[in-house]
């Protein structure tokens, strides 16, 4: 058992109760699919409807757009559950997308979008990264081009998350110069969209119930007043604001493997027997176990500190990094420390740690990859 972190004030009665409604869910409705999802290769988009009509699936938005109305940390809760239960991130990227749109968007756009969004009648996506352009957003070259009342976008991007399964998708496209001012958002709703093809499912070492796709536009023409905000130029910023907010994102799911890895370890220690006992009585199985339960507790109390933060207003881009990086980190290290102690069975699929160790994998590279922090880190600390 690990030790219980320090209470915060986001960590409320309210909050918890919450919180069991959401495990509850996710035990029935979700974890008795996730082996079928993973051998299809994505999750259904009509899965997030009832989860969105619980509430699970955007709290956070104001209750005008049918929306609790609640803070961020009861989404960094629902991403925690689903997290402990090996359920990939689509509704993390869902709620990242539309909070570009809640946050930028003109009201007839959050009237359009919000609502749908928060029932699960539209799940989201976010089209940012290119075959040639990873990190360095301002080297996007997907682009959109003004025809009368629409906008006309070639390109293609690779690496998306939902890009099977969502209808709709926040696109960064190039409405401008080469650089940053020379990008802006556009929101596509995909349905029956002329030009617009969903290419490859890309086959991951890990995530297997989470779609990431190619996707490719070819003339696809879209309504000027799905530019976000309404005015060109302005994307590269807009992506920036949300960054800290993603990597927490990232950060939080992190920190709920590797209390899993621990837990299921520590079971797996004190039922294996080796010459005549348990592992669990090995001198060593109980120090790397004792690392690892440390490693998991620093990581909770400083991820709920950053949560804290968040709610508070205050929680500033070198948190942000700090905690993307370190998080995933950890994360990689506690999980290979823990499938170590399966032995052989560590390497087979049909045990949870082995698939907690592929999926741990990209949590080091997607959102922002760990040199891309240190390096942001560093700029800091030398300005």
């Amino acid at each position: 058992m690990l030790p219980a972190p320090y209470q915060h004030q986001w960590m409320n009665a309210e909050i918890e109760s919450f919180r069991e409604q959401v495990r509850r869910y996710i035990a029935r409705e979700l974890s008795p699919h996730l082996e079928g999802w993973r051998r299809q290769g994505y999750i259904p988009r009509e899965v997030w409807r009832p989860f969105g009509e619980m509430g699970f699936l955007l709290p956070e938005l104001d209750e005008r757009y049918g929306g609790a109305g609640a803070p961020l940390s009861y989404q960094l809760m629902v991403q925690d559950e689903l997290a402990r239960a090996e359920i990939p991130a689509n509704t993390a990227v869902h709620s990242i997308a539309t909070h570009y749109i809640l946050d930028y968007g003109t009201e007839a756009q959050k009237q359009r979008w919000l609502p749908k969004l928060v029932s699960g009648e539209m799940l989201a996506g976010i089209a940012l990264t290119e075959p040639g352009c990873g990190s360095d957003l301002k080297a996007l070259r997907t682009s959109a081009r003004r025809d009368g009342d629409d906008y006309i976008i070639d390109g293609a991007k690779t690496f998306i998350t939902n890009g099977y399964t969502a209808s709709l998708l926040v696109v960064a496209v190039r409405t401008g110069a080469a650089g940053s001012r020379g990008v802006s958002l556009i929101v596509l709703e995909t349905e029956n969209l002329q030009g617009f093809r969903v290419g490859r499912r890309l086959e991951k070492l890990g995530q297997h119930a989470s779609d990431t796709a190619e996707l490719s536009f070819d003339g696809v023409r879209v309504p000027a007043a799905h530019l976000i905000g309404g005015e060109e130029g302005h994307g590269f910023v807009q992506l920036m604001s949300q960054l800290p907010y993603e990597r927490l994102m990232l950060a939080v799911p992190a920190v709920a493997i590797m209390e899993r890895a621990v837990a299921i370890t520590v079971d797996y220690a004190r039922a294996r027997k080796a010459f005549g006992q348990s592992i669990a009585d090995f001198q060593n199985t109980r120090f790397k176990l004792a690392e690892c339960a440390t490693q998991a507790h620093v990581a909770r109390c400083f991820v709920n500190d950053c949560i804290q933060r968040l709610v508070d207003g205050n929680f500033d881009d070198d948190a942000a990094y700090m905690a993307k990086w370190w998080c995933s980190e950890q994360q990689c290290k506690v999980v290979d420390e823990c499938l170590q102690m399966f032995g052989g069975y560590g390497y087979m699929i049909e045990y949870p740690i082995a698939r907690l160790y592929a999926d741990a994998r990209v949590q080091r590279i997607y959102g922002g990859t760990t040199e891309i922090m240190k390096d942001l880190i560093a700029r800091t600390l030398f300005s």
